[in-house]
């Protein structure tokens, strides 16, 4: 039986994350969603939000930013996806985007 394709080459985007065929797999075969990079800035409190838990939780995430050749781990290019340079930044980026969320849907009531 064959890994699904978010677990092998094919569904790994070569920049960091997933391709669109990655990410179908994964809703394929855990029911999960999984979004494409907020790149820019968020234009929706809901990319806000997206980014800054992806940001948050990935930023906290164990294991190196780059491997014994100074490569660029899987973790730090999918960080770089999302537009952050490392893990510290994704951090306090993260933070910021869901405290202006916050006040965004605080506002809005």
């Amino acid at each position: 039986m064959k890994t699904p394709a978010w677990q092998r080459k094919e569904g790994q985007n070569p920049e960091g994350g997933l391709n669109a065929r990655g990410r179908a797999s994964y809703k394929a075969q855990t029911g999960g969603t999984l979004r494409a990079p907020v790149k820019g800035r968020p234009d929706s409190p809901a990319e806000m939000r997206a980014k800054g838990s992806f940001l948050s939780r990935m930023g906290g995430s164990p294991g190196p930013e780059r491997d014994e050749n100074g490569e660029p781990t899987r973790l730090l290019q999918s960080l770089e996806q999302w537009g952050a340079s490392s893990k510290a930044e994704a951090k306090s980026m993260g933070k910021r985007l869901l405290e202006q969320y916050a006040k965004q849907k605080a506002g809005a009531k």
